[in-house]
C-alpha cells in the first residue's frame, strides 16, 4: 500500500513530517487532503451569541456547526495562520483547527472535532491501550458497538497535534489496526425540484397516457389487495425536516418516535424558511389513506420521522441508526448522501449501518435504503471528466458514494415514466433496484456555491413526468398549497421502494432484511433502455448473465410481485438438521490492487434449505488491511465477511459464523444447491498474498 506510515518514520526522528496532517485515514483508505486557505474553526469553552461571535477580531464569523460544536470563521488567505494563532491564545477557545478539502472533491469542506476512533489488535490489553493513548494525550470516551477492541477517544487540550496527525501516527503502530479522526461534511439532498407539474400519482398505477409507457408504474394496486400495510411495520424516514401537521400524516398510531437531532428535541419540524425535502419523501412512502390528498405506497404503516443534524459525521450516523433500532424501525429510508465526489464511510459509520441491518427488528435486521444520487456518475467507479463549468473536474476522476455501496444497503436508482433511465441517476454494480421518478439534467451540490450545480450539458431533450407528493402546508415549501407535483430524483425513488419493503414485511413479518432485499430484486421488472446515455454516451440499460443492469440494478420494483412472493414464502419445516459442506485447498494468488480480485468455488449438490452457516478461511498476505472478503451464494447474493480492518496482520486463519457476523443471516432459507464462492479483493498497491484454503459448513 503506497504512502503507508511506519512507526519508525516518527519514532526515529522525533518529529512529524508535514504530510502527516494531509492524509485522512478513512474506511481502510488514505485520502489526500488540502488545507482550505481562507477559513478555520474553533470550539469555544463557553457559548457566545451570534452578535458577539460577529464582533471577534480573528476573522469574519460565518456560522455555527452545531453537531461539531464549532464555529466557522473566514479570513483573507494571507491572514489564516495569524488568525488561528490569535484564536488559540484566547482564553475561551478550547480547540481550533484548519478546514480541509478532500483532493478531487470540489466544494466539499471537511471539519474536525476532537474525536478519534481507534481499533486495536485483538491481543492488545487495557494497560497497553492506556499507555499508548496517554502518550498522545487522548481520553477514552466510549466503545464502538459491533467492532471488537475499538473505542472513541477525545483529544485533550494538552495534545500537541491535531486529530488527523495523531491518527496517522497511531496508524503506524503495530498495536493499532485502524485510527480515524471524526470528520463532518454536509449532506447532499438527492433532489432539487424542477420541471413540469403533474397532479397525479402515475408511479403507483396507471393505464397509459401521455408520456406513460406500459408498466412504468410499480403495480401497487394488486399489492394492496393483499395488504395496505400494518402499524406494527414502522418506516423511518431520515431527512432534513417533516411537516407533521400535514393531513396525510394524521391517524391513530401513525407517527411514532419522532426525533430531531438538529434541535435536539422530538419535533422534527421545518424552519420558517425551509423547504422540507423530508415531507415530500415521507408522503411517497407512508401518506395515510384518508379520503383526501395522496396515498403513500404503504399507507397503513407507521411513520418514524428522524431529522438529521445537517452534517454527516460518525456520531450523527450512529445516533440516527441507534435511534431507529431502539425505537423499532422496520425500514429506514435515506434520500441523501455525502456532498463529495469520493466519500468512503468511516469504520464507525459502516458499523452503525451494519448493526441496524443485522440487529434491528429483534435480530431480523432493519431494511436500509439509500438513494444512489443524481450526478449521472458511478457510485463506485471512474469517469474521464470534461466540459464541467469552470473546469472544476477534469480527466480521470474516481467516484465513490460510501452509503449506497455499503453491503447491507439497498441502493436505489431512478427510471422514468417512459421506462428509461433518468438522466441524472447514478449507476454501477452496486445498484440493487430502481423505481419510477422524474427526468431532469444531472446535478451536484457544492457547499461553496450553495446551490445545485448543473453538470456538462445534455444536448437531447429529457422526457418524462414528475412525481406528485406531500409538501409543507400552505405557502411554505416547494409549491403553494399542501402538495408539490414536480418532485423527483433518486430522492423520490428511494421512499417508493421503502414503501414496497414495508408492504413486504406487512405480508410476512418473519422475513430477515436480507430476504426482503432478495425478494425485491427477484421480483423486479426487467425494463430495458437500449439507448446511449445522453450525457456520457454509455450503454448500460440491459442485463448481464446474472440478471443485473448497471442502470437499473435487478430491475424496476414491482410491488404486486414482491408482496405476493412474501405472502407465499413460508418457513421450511425441518424434522432435523443435516451437516453438508465442502473444502477447497487450491491455493490462489491474490492480485495486487485489483478490484476484480479472485473467486474460489465450492459446489454443493444437496437442495436442502440453509439453516446455519460457517465459513473458515486461511489467507497469508503482507498487509491484510488491504483486503475485503465476501461470500457469494448460488443466487449471487454477496455477504461481506471481512472489511479492511485487519491492518498490518499477515496471517488470517478464522471462522466466520452467524454469531460473529450476523450478516450471514441474509443467506438463511436459501437452497444450498449450487456454486458458493469466496471472493477476495485487494484495494491498495504494494503488498501481496494468497488464499491457502477455505471451507464451507452448512446446516440444513
Amino acid at each position: 500500500m503506497s504512502d503507508r506510515i511506519n512507526s519508525s518514520d516518527f519514532a526515529n526522528t522525533g518529529m512529524l513530517v508535514s504530510s502527516l496532517g494531509l492524509i485522512l485515514q478513512r474506511g481502510g483508505e488514505e485520502l489526500s487532503l488540502e488545507k482550505a486557505g481562507d477559513r478555520f474553526t474553533v470550539r469555544l469553552a463557553s457559548k457566545l451569541t451570534p452578535q458577539k461571535l460577529s464582533q471577534l477580531s480573528w476573522g469574519v464569523w460565518q456560522r455555527s456547526i452545531p453537531p461539531a460544536q464549532i464555529e466557522l470563521f473566514q479570513v483573507a488567505p494571507k491572514q489564516l495562520e495569524a488568525a488561528m494563532s490569535q484564536a488559540r491564545a484566547a482564553e475561551n477557545v478550547a480547540f481550533a483547527s484548519h478546514v480541509y478539502t478532500i483532493t478531487g472533491n470540489p466544494g466539499t469542506f471537511v471539519y474536525l472535532n476532537e474525536q478519534i476512533t481507534i481499533q486495536f489488535a485483538s491481543g492488545v490489553e487495557a494497560a497497553q491501550i492506556n499507555a499508548i493513548t496517554a502518550t498522545f494525550n487522548l481520553m477514552q470516551d466510549k466503545p464502538v458497538l459491533g467492532v471488537p477492541n475499538t473505542f472513541v477517544f477525545l483529544v485533550s487540550k494538552q495534545a500537541t497535534a491535531n486529530p488527523i496527525k495523531i491518527a496517522n501516527q497511531l496508524q503506524g503502530l503495530k498495536e493499532v489496526l485502524a485510527a480515524e479522526p471524526n470528520i463532518f461534511v454536509q449532506p447532499e439532498p438527492h433532489y432539487k425540484p424542477r420541471d413540469t407539474l403533474y397532479s397525479q400519482q402515475w408511479y403507483l398505477n396507471h393505464n397509459g397516457g401521455n408520456q406513460l409507457a406500459v408498466g412504468s408504474h410499480i403495480s401497487v394496486e394488486k399489492a394492496w389487495d393483499i395488504t395496505r400495510g400494518v402499524r406494527s411495520v414502522v418506516v423511518a424516514v431520515v431527512d432534513d425536516s417533516f411537516d407533521l401537521n400535514h393531513p396525510d400524516f394524521q391517524g391513530s398510531g401513525k407517527i411514532v418516535a419522532p426525533r430531531d437531532f438538529k434541535d435536539n428535541d422530538f419535533l422534527p419540524l421545518p424552519g420558517d424558511e425551509e423547504a422540507s425535502h423530508g415531507t415530500a419523501c415521507a408522503g411517497l412512502a407512508v401518506a395515510e389513506e384518508n379520503g383526501a390528498g395522496i396515498v403513500g405506497v404503504a399507507p397503513g404503516c407507521a411513520f418514524m420521522p428522524i431529522r438529521t443534524t445537517g452534517f454527516l459525521d460518525d456520531k450523527s450516523i450512529e445516533d440516527i441508526f441507534n435511534w431507529a433500532i431502539e425505537k423499532g424501525a422496520s425500514v429506514i429510508s435515506c434520500s441523501w448522501g455525502a456532498s463529495a465526489v469520493y466519500f468512503p464511510l468511516s469504520l464507525r459509520q459502516r458499523a452503525a449501518i451494519a448493526r441496524a441491518a443485522t440487529q434491528g427488528r429483534k435480530g431480523k435486521g432493519c431494511v436500509i435504503l439509500f438513494a444512489a444520487g443524481n450526478a449521472n456518475r458511478p457510485i463506485d467507479g471512474s469517469v474521464n471528466e470534461r466540459n464541467w463549468p469552470k473546469n472544476i473536474l477534469s480527466g480521470n476522476t474516481v467516484w465513490l458514494s460510501g452509503f449506497p455501496v455499503h453491503t447491507d444497503v439497498i441502493a436505489v436508482a431512478a427510471s422514468t415514466s417512459l421506462n428509461k433511465k433518468a438522466a441524472y441517476s447514478n449507476w454501477g454494480t452496486n445498484i440493487a433496484v430502481c423505481a419510477p421518478s422524474n427526468n431532469a439534467p444531472p446535478g451536484m451540490w457544492f457547499e461553496e456555491a450553495g446551490f445545485m450545480e448543473t453538470q456538462p450539458a445534455i444536448a437531447s431533450s429529457l422526457t418524462g413526468l414528475g412525481i406528485f407528493t406531500t409538501d409543507q402546508i400552505g405557502a411554505a415549501g416547494y409549491e403553494p398549497g399542501n402538495f408539490t407535483d414536480n418532485f423527483g430524483g433518486t430522492s423520490s425513488a428511494t421512499p417508493v421502494v421503502a414503501g414496497v419493503a414495508a408492504l413486504v414485511l406487512s405480508a410476512n413479518p418473519d422475513l430477515t432484511a436480507g430476504q426482503v432485499k432478495r425478494i425485491l430484486q427477484e421480483t423486479a421488472d426487467k425494463i430495458v433502455d437500449a439507448n446511449p446515455d445522453p450525457q456520457l454516451g454509455l450503454r448500460a440499460g440491459t442485463y448481464d448473465v446474472n440478471g443485473h443492469s448497471q442502470w437499473f440494478g435487478y430491475g424496476k420494483i414491482n410491488a404486486a410481485k414482491a408482496v405476493q412472493a412474501a405472502s407465499q414464502l413460508r418457513a421450511v419445516a425441518s424434522s432435523g438438521t443435516k451437516q453438508i459442506g465442502g473444502r477447497n485447498d487450491s491455493q490462489m494468488a491474490i492480485p495486487d490492487n485489483n478490484r476484480q480480485g479472485i473467486k474460489s468455488a465450492i459446489a454443493i449438490s444437496e437442495p436442502n434449505t440453509v439453516q446455519n452457516i460457517q465459513v473458515t478461511v486461511n489467507i497469508t498476505h503482507d498487509f491484510l488491511g488491504d483486503l475485503e472478503i465476501y461470500l457469494i451464494a448460488p443466487n449471487n447474493q454477496q455477504v461481506l465477511l471481512q472489511n479492511r480492518t485487519l491492518g498490518r496482520r499477515t496471517d488470517l486463519q478464522t471462522t466466520y459464523t452467524m454469531r460473529s457476523h450476523p450478516a450471514l443471516r441474509q443467506l438463511l432459507s436459501l437452497s444450498a444447491k449450487g456454486k458458493w464462492q469466496l471472493w477476495i479483493t485487494d484495494y491498495a498497491p504494494q503488498d501481496v498474498g494468497r488464499l491457502n484454503s477455505w471451507e464451507l459448513n452448512l446446516e440444513t
